[in-house]
């Protein structure tokens, strides 16, 4: 669902960018309460295994397919406000390397793709947690439920946007239909990938998913007829467990999708890519300002051999999007500490 340059008029272009700016901002302050030693890789690596999925296009009907959009998978393994940023990350690679999403059209992007996602895909994965039972099960189905519409309400926020600024004359209950009649299918997949990568990292780290915190309920034992919760076991501290094994393995199955899965990807138009073509809502597109990248295209410059210039390009994206986005997440986290640091010192 990446808008390129040309869909939506300068002034509504820069009015998202100046909202999906304030998103960020909130997001970075927020982010310093979410991330700490452990979840500060971990969210570098969540964007570059965003950056991997996107490249698999999955087709969803008859010359149409989808791909990961990415914020409920972000907003449940590392927070709603890390989950913001992990997305703007990807956009933001991808627009400036790969010529994906247009430069002017950022703002609509990380403000579709990343702030509606997250915000949707979370409440509705919070409200389900509440009331579902304290299980891992539950919080794969909460995953689910939530990746599931979080697509079509993104779709629904372009409308929205296109409605107020679209450069071309389309009836919007034409294009409200459209999208997200295709995004509810894209949705599908969407929850399917969320579930099954949520439902991979609980079953080994629990610890490290951010909305199945406080998930274990407390031990009872029945003393004289009544429930009574029982003595805490010794147990080594969260803080000690080592994260390099789920680093290691996240990244090179990174890797993996982007580098070789890649090239199996479906090659057919997504979702907004078809519905703007079926409509005319493309009539006005731009040449992408990146366009002359040796990236563009997610190939490599030079390269002849499309399934190595396309398995070069997703490794490279990969490790370029874990090394921004963990030096990004690493100094949230140090901000976060010299604040509480300098709070000991000045109440000392």
């Amino acid at each position: 669902m990446h808008v390129p340059d040309g869909f939506i008029n300068a002034p509504v272009s820069v009015a998202a960018g100046v909202a999906a700016g304030v998103a960020v901002a909130v997001s970075l302050r927020g982010a310093r309460r979410e991330l700490d030693e452990r979840t500060a890789p971990l969210a570098g690596l969540v964007a570059a295994f965003i950056f991997a999925v996107q490249m698999l296009n999955f087709p969803v009907a008859a010359g149409t397919s989808g791909h990961l959009l990415g914020g409920a998978l972000a907003a449940i393994l590392v927070g709603p406000y890390t989950g913001v940023l992990c997305v703007s990350v990807v956009l933001l690679m991808q627009g400036i390397l790969f010529a994906d999403g247009g430069l002017t059209a950022l703002g609509v992007n990380v403000t579709v793709m990343g702030v509606v996602t997250v915000v949707v895909a979370y409440a509705i994965f919070r409200g389900l947690v509440r009331i579902l039972p304290p299980t891992r099960r539950s919080v794969t189905v909460a995953a689910f439920a939530g990746a599931l519409l979080s697509v079509p309400a993104a779709a629904a926020a372009f409308t929205a946007v296109y409605a107020i600024g679209g450069t071309t004359d389309v009836a919007i209950g034409k294009v409200f239909t459209a999208m997200v009649g295709v995004h509810v299918l894209i949705g599908i997949g969407e929850a399917a990938i969320t579930a099954a990568t949520v439902g991979a990292v609980i079953a080994v780290r629990p610890d490290l998913v951010h909305g199945a915190h406080g998930l274990t309920a407390p031990l009872k034992l029945r003393v004289g007829g009544e429930l009574v919760d029982a003595p805490a076991a010794a147990a080594t501290p969260v803080a000690a467990r080592s994260t390099r094994k789920v680093w290691a393995t996240g990244l090179v199955t990174a890797l993996v999708l982007a580098g070789f899965v890649s090239y199996y990807a479906s090659a057919s138009p997504d979702g907004l890519e078809k519905v703007a073509a079926d409509k005319g809502i493309d009539a006005k597109v731009e040449d992408h300002a990146a366009a002359g990248s040796p990236l563009a295209d997610y190939g490599v410059e030079n390269v002849d051999d499309d399934r190595l210039s396309g398995g070069l390009a997703g490794v490279i994206g990969v490790g370029v999007t874990v090394a921004a986005g963990t030096g990004i997440f690493w100094a949230v986290r140090r901000r976060r500490t010299e604040e509480l640091t300098a709070t000991s010192v000045s109440a000392g």
